[in-house]
């Protein structure tokens, strides 16, 4: 499609610039009009070549949408244009993927798009939840206190996510290291004592000829190991990505030892969170309960969700329905009732959310002590085990001699 730039007196009596795509001049002109741009000047630009390389990281960071939505919502308070804002966010962004994002956006908006609509083309960056908060702002006329209310709500779920996933990279980092060193082992390390064994002579311990029958199983079938390996981590992933095993999976989650606490308590702090921008932002709760279940990120929470919105739309209160689910504790229905009872939901989910937002921390603590002592054996077990079983021949050679 041809492009056209464009030159023109804006509204205020300012010079204003630009691009736009477009089949003819009448369309830009058309445009132009619909924008309040007079005496335009139009020039069509010539065709140019250009080669498109594959984008590696076509993404964006969560930090980098918390600064978009700050930067947007100081602009919308200081009273500029939704253009001139994309523009002006677009040109200092150092992101290519969130760059173009945003040109595709502020195109949208030139073209009578509302701005709700034009993030909904890009699910990738604008989850359903901004969204549909931001409808809310245009409809209401408090954009710029949504995007504060939303950037809030980024950084705080970012932070309990961010605990939650550093929680498991020390036993991820450690069952890692394990298998690196019995790898090495089985494949250098044992077959040289072997050889030394071999020319000590003698009858070897029970323990240290088991260990040896375990490195030559090993070097002998390594690529059927390995392929067993890959074998089960397909078959995970087949059982994850079906619905009845995520849907075990989610549940099982919930309940495991050690983990479950963590996740149950994100979970409500998430739930609280979330719903509470959307209720105080102005969104109904049957549409609010609707997105709070797809963010979810659990299964067996998603379908709780779903049952308590079912049950209000029937006529129901909160209460019951949160109670029957089985999955919010008892404090936090209590909470949520006497927060509806008195019209004050939105404040006492974001009262419960800040509550589980700490208890997030002291559950992660607590499953890092419990670990590291269990990790930490588990480890010597394995790895003195093979130690012990490979210096127990030359212990008995050394009492021989003495």
């Amino acid at each position: 499609m041809p492009v056209f730039a464009w030159e023109g007196r804006g509204p205020s009596g300012d010079i204003k610039r630009g691009e736009m795509e477009a089949k003819a001049l009448n369309d830009v002109q058309a445009r132009l009009r619909v924008m309040g741009i007079s005496s335009p000047k139009i020039k069509k630009k010539g065709i140019s070549i250009e080669i498109k390389m594959p984008e590696i990281f076509s993404s964006v960071s969560i930090k980098e949408l918390v600064i978009f939505t700050r930067q947007f919502a100081t602009m919308i308070d200081a009273g500029l244009p939704l253009v001139q804002c994309m523009d002006i966010l677009s040109s200092q962004n150092t992101n290519p993927f969130f760059k173009r994002v945003l040109l595709q956006i502020k195109g949208d908006i030139e073209s009578g798009s509302t701005f709700a609509d034009s993030l909904k083309k890009h699910p990738k960056v604008f989850d359903a939840l901004f969204v549909n908060l931001v409808a809310a702002g245009e409809i209401g006329g408090v954009l710029d206190t949504i995007l504060n209310r939303l950037a809030v709500f980024i950084e705080k779920n970012m932070k309990v996510i961010k605990k939650v996933k550093g929680a498991m990279v020390y036993p991820l980092a450690i069952i890692g290291v394990m298998i690196l060193s019995v790898t090495v082992m089985m494949i250098w390390v044992i077959p040289t004592f072997k050889s030394m064994f071999a020319s000590m002579g003698g009858q070897l311990p029970w323990m240290t000829q088991q260990v040896i029958y375990l490195s030559e199983f090993f070097q002998k079938y390594i690529i059927h190991i390995i392929a067993v390996f890959a074998g089960l981590v397909w078959l995970f992933r087949w059982f994850y990505n079906s619905d009845w095993g995520r849907n075990l999976w989610d549940r099982s989650l919930l309940w495991m030892p050690l983990i479950g606490p963590v996740v149950r308590k994100s979970a409500v702090a998430r739930f609280t969170r979330t719903l509470s921008t959307m209720i105080s932002s102005g969104v109904p709760l049957l549409d609010a309960l609707d997105i709070v279940a797809k963010a979810s990120g659990n299964r067996k929470i998603e379908s709780s969700i779903y049952y308590v919105r079912d049950k209000i739309s029937e006529g129901q209160n909160m209460v019951g329905p949160l109670d029957d689910t089985k999955v919010f504790p008892s404090m936090v229905v209590q909470m949520i009732g006497v927060g509806e009872a008195t019209g004050a939901l939105d404040v006492m989910l974001a009262k419960i959310a800040d509550f589980y937002e700490e208890e997030v921390d002291d559950a992660v603590g607590a499953m890092t002590q419990m670990m590291e002592p269990l990790m930490l054996v588990f480890v010597a077990v394995i790895l003195g085990g093979m130690l012990i079983a490979m210096y127990m021949p030359i212990f008995s050679l050394a009492g021989n001699i003495k």
